[in-house]
């Protein structure tokens, strides 16, 4: 039951995120995409690039904003997960405009937080 809740919860805060974006207008893709190296949250389209957009929620900072949560490691997971559903879909990294953004939800406010372009290559 407890990982059914924490799936829902995930879906509900996708959800929010998603609809913030299409707000500034982003177009929606995919939600809760599983392919190999991970889990994309959501896939959104911006113009002609690609977004891949990984939500995080904290009802509170005590250990962390949920900003922190999303680590180095997490954004090369993420990296490697949206190069492989790109390549599933039969386009190449090399010929897409793409990014890789986190949408943060924190308290019990809900406040929505849009970091674009997280990860830079070194």
């Amino acid at each position: 039951m407890h990982l059914f809740n924490k799936r829902r919860q995930g879906y509900h805060y996708e959800s929010l995120a998603e609809q913030y974006l299409q707000r500034q207008g982003l177009s929606a893709i995919a939600r809760n995409v599983h392919c190999r190296g991970g889990e994309l949250d959501l896939i959104m389209k911006d113009g002609d690039c690609w977004v891949f957009v990984e939500v995080k929620y904290r009802a509170h900072n005590r250990f962390g904003s949920a900003a922190e949560a999303v680590n180095r490691r997490k954004l090369q997971r993420l990296k490697h997960a949206a190069l492989y559903w790109l390549h599933s879909n039969g386009m190449a990294a090399e010929h897409c405009q793409l990014r890789f953004d986190v949408v943060t939800i924190e308290g019990t406010d809900h406040a929505i937080s849009w970091l674009t372009n997280t990860l830079v290559e070194e």
